[in-house]
């Protein structure tokens, strides 16, 4: 469940996208700092989402330096780090632990298996820090985990607990602004689970893998456009609770995010599936007319 959460690089001014940039290489140095290089692997986009968002609303030191990586060992830039980059690191190190472990769980992958036995020691160190949010991570997944065995067909119950544990990630520190930071995780967290499960569908009917899309997904004709207006019922949520805050550093990175980047898995899975099915189609046209 990572990747989903991003921009829209094509409707972000210069000027925005190098300050995202900068926080999302602030993420990447810490996570390298903090946790080795098994640690910098996870780094993903999703949590340079929170790092802003937490930025915008509290507005907190940043430190600006110039820095070299390994993806880009020839090229210095920009990174930021404040405070949220250091809880953004541990959270994005959480996800990715328990991801592996339930690919592990639920296809046996081996490099799933070992990814997770190398983030062993790096989960300590967050525990002592951080333990009521890897419980709730771990309670709630082992939840979905045990609905999932039971098949349960009910997606908004299944997308709720996903959302819940987001939630509980979003909600930094106990303040005025914890109930508005729960509720755009809590929406948030539902996007990504129904997001994953539209865009795995397919994939998990042929492997026979849990997935509460799968009778929508063969028997719905108008599934794609169905899962849309489910998907904007989130996101809506998710938007308005973030125009109550009074967000004003960063609003404009945050809002091509919420209301755009998060579209672009979207748009490229449906595409991709139409672009398919209408392949197997004329395929299937073809086959017909030459009487095979």
């Amino acid at each position: 469940m990572f990747g989903y959460i991003a921009i829209n690089k094509a409707e972000m001014k210069f000027k925005d996208y190098d300050v995202y940039h900068a926080y999302y290489c602030g993420l990447c140095k810490c996570l390298r700092d903090r946790y080795g290089i098994r640690g910098q692997l996870t780094l993903s986009y999703d949590m340079t989402f929170l790092i802003v968002l937490l930025s915008g609303l509290y507005e907190p030191t940043t430190k600006k330096e110039t820095v070299n990586c390994i993806a880009h060992p020839f090229e210095k830039h920009l990174a930021y780090t404040n405070k949220y980059t250091e809880y953004a690191a541990s959270i994005n190190l959480i996800l990715a632990y328990y991801k592996y472990k339930d690919d592990w769980a639920d296809e046996r992958r081996r490099k799933s298996y070992i990814a997770a036995r190398l983030l062993n020691q790096c989960m300590k160190k967050i525990y002592k820090k951080y333990p009521e949010k890897i419980a709730v991570v771990s309670a709630g997944l082992k939840k979905i985990s045990a609905l999932e065995k039971k098949n349960e067909q009910n997606i908004d119950v299944m997308a709720g607990l996903f959302g819940n544990i987001m939630a509980e990630l979003f909600a930094y520190r106990r303040d005025e602004w914890e109930p508005s930071l729960r509720k755009i995780g809590f929406f948030l967290g539902k996007f990504i689970y129904l997001m994953d499960a539209y865009e795995d569908a397919a994939d998990d009917i042929r492997s026979g893998n849990y997935n509460p899309f799968k009778e929508s997904y063969r028997n719905d004709p108008e599934f794609a456009e169905h899962s849309r207006q489910l998907l904007t019922l989130m996101m809506a949520e998710c938007s308005r609770e973030f125009e109550k805050m009074p967000i004003l550093l960063y609003a404009d990175i945050l809002r091509n995010i919420l209301y755009s980047g998060v579209w672009s898995r979207y748009t490229q899975v449906t595409a991709a599936r139409a672009a398919r099915e209408s392949g197997a189609a004329a395929t299937s046209n073809r086959n017909y007319s030459s009487g095979e």
